[in-house]
């Protein structure tokens, strides 16, 4: 298979969908590999590594589109990107196509087979190509929900693990998930206050059980987030439903009871955001205020650490990639359940539920292409 690597073109994403690593693998499996000129500079790979790998170098973007068959990028495909996708070409990445109806409409009509990370789903109901990224996002929105508390940032003014004499912030994490788990444990190390929400009795079992003395938990309903959220200094928005859009748990009537200089991080903005009030921000201007509340949703957090975050992804996303690259999407995913999971958008046809009720679109049962 003709393989391709654009560089991404999303405001300050600086990954790349497949390292010199995993060129060789491809390489090694008989498939040929263009990869953009500069693709993986942002996260450490010169273009050299890529060609000792046996990568091919090609200078723009356009002709990358136009002479692969595969597609491997991170990011969604942006508007300059939708006319360069063709009928029948696979892409695969995260598309997050439940918060995006332009996108999702600019793939129906480019008749493309389109395979989402965020949906690839085994049996146990985890998301194996999700799980690196929600690991790396919620350790960051930790590390910068304590910045922007920081008053020059327009925050409370208050460190997140206090000091001796003086009480640490709270802080709050809406969804006992990746993310959550991960949020939590990096604000329990920084010595704050922290409470976990989730509606899941058994996880909320499995956390009070390996998380630190300061991490507290309690079961998520409307009652008790209007409670925590009075008196948090920052809240982490973490909660998931696979495909769909993320509910809201925070509505803007909530803003008031909270503190002025308050933090909220809406991990979920990808799918549309757990905060009624978020919009998607860039690394370039991530925050904006609404009712003296600091709001940070940034769309691509990952993109902040571009090394560890494309060898955290690659790990994950390359042995699929081999699959699909060596049988073909229909064989790849007849074999591979979870793989199949990942099928959205075949040929101008919903093949994912979850997209189809987001935006009233007719669904195709995938089974009629794979059969």
């Amino acid at each position: 298979m003709v393989i391709g690597v654009p560089k991404e073109i999303k405001n300050n994403e600086n990954r790349v969908g497949v390292t010199p690593a995993g060129t060789m693998e491809l390489v090694r499996h008989g498939h040929t590999v263009f990869i953009q000129h500069t693709a993986g500079l942002q996260s450490g790979f010169e273009d050299e590594e890529y060609i000792k790998a046996g990568a091919k170098i090609l200078p723009t973007i356009e002709e990358v589109y136009s002479i692969a068959e595969m597609i491997i990028k991170v990011k969604e495909p942006i508007e300059p990107e939708y006319k360069l996708i063709k009928k029948d070409q696979l892409v695969f990445t995260y598309f997050h196509f439940a918060s995006g109806e332009a996108l999702t409409n600019a793939m129906i009509e480019s008749g493309s087979v389109c395979v989402s990370y965020e949906t690839v789903e085994d049996p146990d109901r985890s998301l194996p190509l999700l799980t690196p990224m929600s690991e790396v996002a919620g350790r960051m929105s930790i590390q910068q929900g304590a910045k922007f508390l920081e008053k020059p940032l327009k925050g409370r003014g208050i460190l997140l693990g206090g000091v001796p004499g003086v009480p640490p912030a709270k802080v709050l994490v809406l969804g006992g998930g990746v993310v959550g788990t991960q949020a939590a444990k990096m604000a329990a190390g920084m010595g704050a206050d922290v409470t976990i929400l989730d509606i899941s009795m058994k996880r909320l079992r499995y956390l009070d059980d390996v998380m630190a003395a300061n991490v507290k938990t309690e079961f998520s309903n409307e009652y008790n987030i209007r409670k925590h959220i009075k008196d948090s200094d920052l809240i982490i928005g973490g909660v998931l439903i696979p495909g769909a859009k993320a509910p809201k748990l925070i509505t803007r009537d909530m803003l008031k009871d909270m503190r002025p200089g308050t933090v909220i991080v809406d991990v979920a903005v990808d799918q549309g955001g757990c905060f009624e009030t978020t919009k998607p921000t860039t690394h370039q201007d991530p925050v904006y205020i609404i009712d003296d509340i600091v709001h940070y949703s940034v769309a691509n957090m990952p993109g902040a650490v571009p090394y560890t975050s494309t060898l955290a992804l690659t790990n994950v996303t390359l042995p699929y990639a081999v699959q699909l690259a060596n049988k073909g999407w229909k064989k790849a995913c007849n074999e591979n359940e979870p793989l199949k999971k990942g099928l959205n958008v075949i040929n101008g046809d919903v093949v994912y539920p979850a997209i189809s009720e987001a935006f009233n679109l007719p669904l195709k049962d995938v089974n009629e292409y794979l059969n």
